[in-house]
């Protein structure tokens, strides 16, 4: 009988162990599985960049026989410092119209002029954000990603960006992260006032 119960309690012990390695090599199998490589990061954020449309506003265009075309050196880099408005009639916002310039960088309505900020990795862009700046910018609309700064310009969609998940948001990043530097300094914001001041004179 105890030799019985002794092979007994050495066949669970066995088993125990058995069962314990295989449920420490599996854990290690998954932790593996989910740590996601540079290269992919970057794939999936040119991705969800180019199917959100970021192109759309923040990449500067020449008129081609089709519309306006992106300007591959200077992609994704914002609205030229040296942009010039054309003439603007306050009286056709007044009735509710908003204006794009003619590559799509630049737009004016009721809140005054906003211009499409640089995403390449220079430093006039967001070469020096932190991952933390960049996920605040998206998805709580803060200029620059900074707590007391002002609020981000139409048409910048971040309230529809705000629930995106952090493995987009993170791949969004690296891939931005990962673009050409492109050297420009976005013209800062006209404020209504000044805007409906310049164009009543």
């Amino acid at each position: 009988m105890k030799k019985t119960y002794l092979i007994v309690m050495l066949m669970a012990v066995v088993l125990v162990a058995v069962l314990a390695a295989c449920t420490s090599g599996a854990g290690r199998a998954d932790s593996s599985e989910v740590v996601i490589s540079r290269d992919s990061l970057v794939k999936r954020g040119a991705y969800l960049v180019y199917t959100m449309l970021c192109d759309d506003c923040h990449s500067p265009k020449k008129i081609g026989p089709n519309g306006p075309e992106i300007i591959p050196e200077l992609r994704l880099s914002g609205a030229r410092h040296n942009t010039k408005l054309p003439a603007l009639d306050p009286e056709q916002i007044k009735k509710g119209w908003t204006l794009f310039n003619e590559d799509f960088t630049s737009i004016a309505g009721a809140w005054g002029v906003s211009f499409a900020g640089n995403l390449t990795s220079d430093a006039t862009g967001i070469g020096n954000w932190t991952e933390e700046q960049f996920k605040k910018a998206l998805t709580q609309g803060k200029y620059k990603g900074l707590d007391n700064s002002r609020g981000l310009l139409p048409p910048m969609p971040w309230p529809q960006f705000s629930i995106l998940n952090d493995a987009d948001i993170k791949a969004i990043y690296t891939y931005l992260k990962s673009t050409p530097p492109v050297e420009n300094v976005v013209p800062a914001p006209i404020p209504a006032e000044e805007l409906f001041g310049k164009t009543k004179k």
